[in-house]
């Protein structure tokens, strides 16, 4: 057999599950695709032997590529190309680097996630909303969050929404915004579309924000654009969010609601829902709750999940008159 860089990428990988064994080897086929499958099933089965001097090159290039994955994943691609430099000298470096970022889909904006808000605030503030909304998109939610409070009050909104109704986005408009940044990112050419923003990309930015600008923002979000208003404010309370609530506030929510709701609400909630509406209750009503539900008929999921919504309306109903306090980021909601 052809020895150490003469041997074809297909080679190589059928060299490697042959030499990690077929516990592994089959393990590593569930991640596959079937063409995959077939290619490298085709080559096992065209090898009759495997030497030293071919699994030896082999199994040292692969421990090269995976350390520099996770070099990457945990610091990025500069951070990797400067350590594996030091290590093996620069050129050996900038083979691997090529060879893996040729062939891994690497997040854009790495850079800005390492970075602190306040300096990416810096970079961005006077973009355009649209600019600003991709950025977000692709930043850790506390970061967004800590952004997007920083903002101008008109702005937010504006770029919150944008964030909402965000689709896929071209590669080339990425790259663009990249170089805009003056960031050195993997390129996304190999790549058709990138999927960022929706719903819950700005409903995890919102939830890391102060109770004011939240407010703020879906205010101005209810006049221009009511529907998507509704559709955050439903997926930022959640009826198992209710744990977050602290005993008082379940108290007041379990006198406001209706008792049939509030049955049909916890017939599918988790354990920790349910202990903490029941600790909330009397004995006799906890005793009385879970009797009913026992011998209750069956209901339509439909039925339970619209019984949730609607103590969930109730719950942010009460936070908006001051009746109640949501746990959420930001200091405004800290008791004392």
């Amino acid at each position: 057999m052809r020895r150490g860089t003469e041997l074809t990428s297909k080679q190589k990988a059928a060299i490697l599950l042959i030499s990690l064994g077929p516990e592994v080897a089959s393990n590593i086929y569930r991640h596959l695709r079937e063409d995959e499958i077939e290619q490298l099933t085709l080559e096992i089965a065209t090898m009759r032997k495997v030497d030293s001097q071919d699994r030896a090159p082999v199994l040292h290039e692969f421990q090269e590529l995976a350390v520099a994955d996770q070099i990457i994943a945990s610091g990025g691609i500069e951070y990797a190309k400067e350590v594996l430099e030091k290590a093996m000298g620069q050129e050996r470096a900038l083979s691997i680097i090529e060879r893996l970022t040729s062939s891994l889909q690497v997040r854009p904006f790495e850079f800005a996630r390492r970075a602190n808000p306040s300096q990416i605030l810096g970079f961005i503030q006077n973009e355009h909303p649209q600019t600003i909304a991709l950025v977000l998109s692709y930043l850790e939610a506390n970061q967004a969050a800590a952004i997007l409070g920083e903002l101008p009050a008109n702005v937010r909104a504006d770029v919150a929404k944008r964030i909402a109704v965000m689709e896929a986005t071209s590669p080339e408009v990425i790259s663009s915004v990249e170089r805009v940044l003056e960031t050195k990112m993997a390129s996304t050419t190999s790549i058709d579309v990138t999927e960022v923003g929706g719903l819950e990309a700005v409903v995890h930015i919102l939830n890391g924000v102060d109770r004011a600008t939240e407010r703020g923002i879906l205010e101005s979000l209810e006049t221009s654009d009511p529907e998507l208003a509704e559709n955050i404010k439903k997926l930022m309370f959640v009826f198992e969010d209710i744990v977050l609530l602290d005993n008082r506030a379940i108290q007041r929510v379990i006198r406001d609601v209706e008792q049939s709701d509030l049955m049909l609400a916890l017939r599918t909630a988790s354990e920790d829902v349910q202990e903490a509406v029941y600790r909330n209750m009397s004995k006799r009503m906890v005793e009385t709750f879970k009797q009913d539900m026992e011998f209750a008929p069956p209901v339509r999921l439909r039925d339970v999940e619209e019984a949730q919504q609607r103590i969930v309306g109730q719950i942010r109903r009460l936070e908006e008159m001051g009746e109640i306090v949501i746990a959420r980021g930001g200091g405004e909601d800290i008791l004392v």
